[in-house]
């Protein structure tokens, strides 16, 4: 029998953020990370995913860097998004350096559009941290992008 956290939505009330966590998860991999007002109807509370940004929203310090999120390597920012990965935990970036580590130019205005793009379509916040570039959009809601700076202390 699979295991019934495989695949399916998985939604869970935070208090800190004042909104739903919802998770979309197939094939073991996350698809989506979603705040919405109210979960999906479908949606479970028991994931291990859930559990541990519960425990990330409580202080607890985590990068999420071995979760396999589902970043399409055939999008032209793939690469923009693998960056943004590896951001440390608590440290303040910009657009400019996001460039850089993903291989664009950091001086070139349609690049840092092109970055600026990526993270206002990031599908998985907090599992790539857009939160943590200061001067670029982020795919979560600005009250939960201020929630998660402060919980890091940006």
């Amino acid at each position: 029998m699979d295991d019934p956290t495989d695949a399916g939505i998985f939604a869970r009330e935070s208090p800190y953020l004042d909104r739903y966590v919802e998770l979309g998860v197939a094939s073991g991999r996350l698809l989506t990370v979603r705040f919405p007002g109210s979960p999906d109807p479908e949606a479970g509370d028991d994931h291990p995913l859930l559990d541990r940004v519960f425990a990330y929203l409580e202080g607890e310090r985590d990068t999420f860097r071995d979760v396999d999120v589902a970043l399409s390597a055939a999008t032209p920012d793939h690469a923009i998004l693998q960056a943004v990965r590896e951001l440390p935990y608590a440290e303040d970036s910009s657009v400019q350096r996001v460039a850089r580590l993903a291989g664009l130019d950091p001086e070139d205005q349609s690049d840092l559009d092109r970055v600026r793009q990526a993270l206002a379509d990031n599908p998985a916040p907090i599992f790539v941290p857009d939160h943590r570039v200061r001067d670029g959009p982020s795919a979560a809601p600005p009250a939960i992008e201020q929630r998660l700076r402060s919980l890091e202390g940006l």
